[in-house]
């Protein structure tokens, strides 16, 4: 007991001594005033979380014009215009998708686990949840669904569904990097 009483005595004594050696490391003349050079340089202040609302003064925020030089491709012609009636054979297979997407993470739907899909499986309906549909499936380089199907994201996989049944018409592997 006596012990540790006595290494708690030290080390407080070592942190009143550093928290002291601090603060008369400010630099002084041999007048006792604070050296030229540091009135030229004063320490930079450093504020941990600046309030939302803090003073901008000579920078106030201006609006952000957005990327130059790039311009949305427009829709392809014909890119809705889906064919009532089509060849299951000709859809079903698993691709390795010819080019990757970045376009964020994939929040999988709660409750579910990291699948594997492929055609033929039968995809749950929290899968083809309005959220993962992929409206835009062109821009991705997929092909325009038949009526009555619908491009979802599954991980970094965009597959071919059924919205009837969720059965997996066509899977593309790696679509999403």
């Amino acid at each position: 007991m006596k012990n540790l009483k006595h290494r708690l005595a030290i080390v407080a004594a070592a942190l009143i001594a550093g928290g002291a050696g601090t603060a008369f490391a400010q630099e002084h003349d041999e007048h006792g005033g604070a050296a030229p050079h540091a009135e030229a340089h004063p320490a930079p202040h450093v504020e941990a979380h600046p309030a939302p609302h803090a003073n901008l003064g000579a920078h106030p925020p201006e609006p952000h014009p957005g990327p130059s030089g790039y311009q949305r491709p427009a829709a392809p012609q014909g890119w809705d215009a889906r064919p009532k009636t089509f060849d299951r054979a000709a859809y079903q297979h698993n691709f390795q998708a010819a080019r990757a997407y970045k376009v964020g993470p994939y929040p999988r739907p709660a409750g579910w686990v990291n699948r594997h899909w492929g055609y033929g499986d039968h995809l749950p309906r929290g899968y083809f949840a309005s959220q993962y549909l992929l409206a835009d499936y062109w821009l991705f380089g997929l092909e325009v669904p038949p009526v009555g199907f619908e491009w979802v994201r599954v991980g970094a996989d965009a597959l071919l569904i059924d919205t009837s049944n969720g059965e997996v018409l066509q899977a593309e592997y790696g679509v999403f990097g």
